[in-house]
């Protein structure tokens, strides 16, 4: 049984940072691609970035390039994601997401997390 769990999102003025974290209850956490996803309302969920397992390699979608930071501690089952200079565009629910055997380069979660919501005001 694979259970993610997101926490960190909240209200924050543009220009400002969020760190968002994700709790994975995983048998083997290294054996899994780990990545981030969001949506916003009305549009469709969207990929944000993904890390490989060992964390050596990491991916992102060119709006967030040079803003977020995608990292992992797979000593603590954890992954995160630092989002710095946000804009009100970056508003959505983000969710923690992983596949097992999976590539960061080519992701495609069977796992997905509840969800937590990043507001960034004007």
């Amino acid at each position: 049984q694979v259970q993610l769990v997101e926490s960190g999102g909240g209200l924050v003025q543009a220009g400002g940072s969020l760190r968002l974290s994700c709790a994975a209850s995983v048998p083997t956490f290294i054996n899994y691609a780990m990545g981030w996803f969001r949506q916003a309302p009305g549009k469709d969920r969207e990929f944000v970035s993904a890390i490989s397992q060992s964390g050596g390699a990491t991916y992102y979608t060119d709006s967030v390039k040079g803003r977020f930071t995608i990292s992992r501690d797979n000593a603590k089952n954890m992954v995160f994601l630092q989002m710095n200079s946000l804009k009100p565009e970056d508003t959505a629910v983000y969710y923690c997401a992983a596949e097992k055997f999976g590539s960061a380069t080519i992701f495609n979660p069977g796992y997905w997390g509840q969800g937590t919501q990043v507001t960034v005001s004007s």
